[in-house]
């Protein structure tokens, strides 16, 4: 035993001494920049890239983002201060367009196009050159099967491999046939090239889907506005209530057309019992100019059906009332005349309302409280709306002066009131209490301050406009990518090889193999129809032939090297001898 022991260490000596002394060669700059390169455009690395961009895009729903609304942002960082000027320093206020977001963005465009580009290439090769040469023991394939030809059909080793040629191209397999004229022809098919097509294409259309979506980032933009009914949007920036410009945004983008709101229109339900009251349709009639001088074109706006203009998509979102005042200061001059666009609050369209009014002399009047379509006050003096629709509408409103402080440049809330800095005039615990207005009534304000009259209600809507340059390039991407996954998962690769040869007795002797590149299901399956075919073609019956000792679709495992056909040759009378040509080994 120490012996053998003794003896396997002297073995093993030198193998240790080898492993010391061997020095690895340094890779160098050229080196370690193909390595990189090559760990870059691995299909691992690119799925791990595509994951990653996944998980950075996860603080973009946490955090608001500064294209969204600054003014959120703002208010955030001043509501968080421990925290909030570092989140910003590491633009998670900016997700997509940060640093580290691009550069995952980048970094997975570039692993993918070196994914695709050398996998397309050796496709291509691949499709151009011949199926590979027959193996000498088709026995050995994972479905095997052999068929006889009585030597009375007369057809002879020639033609019976022509004929095999036949049912496989109409198979749709790329066939060669080799040594036609020998004693053992025999033949190479191929199909299933669309797999790979459908493989190139879907990461292809990765591609394309991200070159799209950045596209869309960096040229694209979108905006919202308010219409009320008569009122005209003109696609410029100051037409707009909120602006999110893309990276790369120009204002020459912008296409001069026009959009007026003529008329808004909601039905409601007034059958069932459980919604009624509720609206169930809406329509905006709106008059559209592609340009100042183009011919003025009737449309209809309704929700998911956006109107097209100006290489632009123009949504429907939102709508509730607008009531119409007119409010003169306390010179009795008019500092404001016009709807007000009432903010929806609660059912049957209970809208709060906030006027500001900073021309008003001698003092600036700011107005709040709310608007009811169909006005009703409980008894306990509470009022309400009991229907969307305009029955009886109602203008209810506290009354403040003073400093509104529009005049410093700070941004505000059209639809808040900041009233710390104001003086009431009107409110239910007041002397004057509130002001209570129906169309068509005025009210005097307190101390000399002016007037407000309630003229009428109009409709406004909401309206988003989005212009995606890389919209339809990428839902055409996302089409292709879903059509080359389809071809990826249900196309397989498939190889079959078919030998024949005359025996001495006067029979042909047919054998065929079929292997798959990776896993395939229905390999038997073909390989059982493949024999159909076969026997059809050369009129045999559908049971195996006589002397045919292995059936269609045997495992290797379960055939044995005696079997008829495992070595035609053998049975062949060819003074080639038992293995045939050479090259169909």
């Amino acid at each position: 035993m120490s012996e053998r022991v003794n003896v396997k260490k002297k073995q093993s000596a030198p193998v240790a001494e080898a492993k010391a002394q061997a020095a690895l060669p340094a890779l160098g700059p050229k080196g370690m920049l193909r390595w990189a390169w090559t760990q870059l455009t691995s299909m691992r690395t690119a799925l791990f890239l595509l994951l990653l961009l996944a998980v950075a895009a996860v603080p973009g729903s946490l955090f608001p983002q500064r294209p969204a609304n600054p003014a959120v942002v703002t208010q955030y960082i001043k509501d968080h201060p421990d925290y909030g000027k570092l989140l910003d320093s590491l633009q998670l206020y900016d997700v997509y367009s940060s640093a580290w977001f691009s550069a995952i963005y980048l970094l997975l465009f570039i692993s993918l196009i070196g994914c695709v580009v050398p996998r397309a290439i050796a496709h291509y090769k691949a499709m151009r050159s011949q199926p590979p040469r027959t193996p000498q023991r088709l026995s050995r394939l994972p479905e095997y099967g052999t068929l006889v030809i009585p030597s009375g059909a007369a057809i002879p080793s020639s033609d019976a491999i022509n004929g095999a040629a036949r049912v496989l191209r109409k198979r749709g397999y790329r066939v060669e046939v080799r040594d036609a004229d020998g004693a053992l022809p025999s033949l190479g098919a191929e199909r299933g090239f669309m797999k790979e097509v459908g493989n190139l294409v879907f990461h292809t259309s990765l591609i394309g889907v991200l070159v799209s979506v950045a596209a869309g980032g960096l040229f694209g933009y979108s905006g919202q506005r308010i219409l009320v009914e008569g009122d005209t949007f003109v696609n410029t920036l100051v037409g707009y209530d909120q602006f999110n410009p893309g990276t790369n945004f120009q204002p020459s983008q912008l296409q001069p057309y026009s959009l007026q709101l003529d008329k808004f229109n909601i039905t409601f339900d007034r059958e069932s019992k459980g919604k009624f009251g509720q609206p169930i349709d809406f329509a905006a009639t709106v008059t559209t100019k592609e340009n100042p001088d183009a011919p003025p074109k009737q449309e209809t706006l309704k929700v998911n059906d956006p109107v097209s203009l100006g290489g632009t998509s123009i949504y429907l979102t939102g709508n509730g009332y607008a009531p119409v005042v007119t409010i003169r200061d306390g010179a009795g001059n008019v500092a404001m005349q016009g709807p007000v666009v009432a903010k929806l609050q609660g059912e049957n369209y209970y809208s709060s309302v906030v006027i500001k009014v900073p021309d008003a002399q001698p003092d600036q009047l700011g107005f709040v409280g709310f608007f009811l379509p169909t006005a009703f006050v409980t008894d306990k003096n509470v009022s309400f709306s009991a229907d969307p629709e305009l029955f009886n509408p109602q203008l209810t409103l506290n009354s403040y002066y003073g400093d509104l402080g529009l005049n410093k440049g700070a941004p505000q809330n059209v639809f808040e009131l900041d009233v710390k800095n104001l003086t009431p005039l009107n409110a239910r615990n007041l002397a004057a209490g509130g002001i209570t207005l129906a169309p068509g009534s005025t009210y005097t304000l307190p101390d000399g301050k002016g007037s407000i009259s309630f003229d009428g209600v109009k409709r406004y809507i909401g309206v988003d406009i989005h212009h995606n340059p890389g919209q339809l390039s990428a839902l055409v991407f996302a089409l292709l990518a879903v059509a080359g996954l389809i071809l990826s998962l249900y196309v397989n690769r498939r190889r079959v090889w078919v030998r024949t040869g005359t025996a001495v007795d006067g029979r042909t002797m047919v054998e065929y193999g079929l292997l798959a590149r990776g896993e395939d299901h229905r390999l038997a399956g073909e390989a059982a129809a493949l024999r159909k075919l076969f026997s059809a073609e050369w009129q045999l019956p559908d049971e195996a032939a006589p002397g045919d000792t292995a059936s269609a679709g045997a495992a290797p495992s379960q055939q044995t090297p005696s079997r008829a056909g495992d070595n035609i040759a053998g049975s062949v009378s060819t003074p080639a001898g038992p293995t045939g040509p050479k090259k169909d080994q």
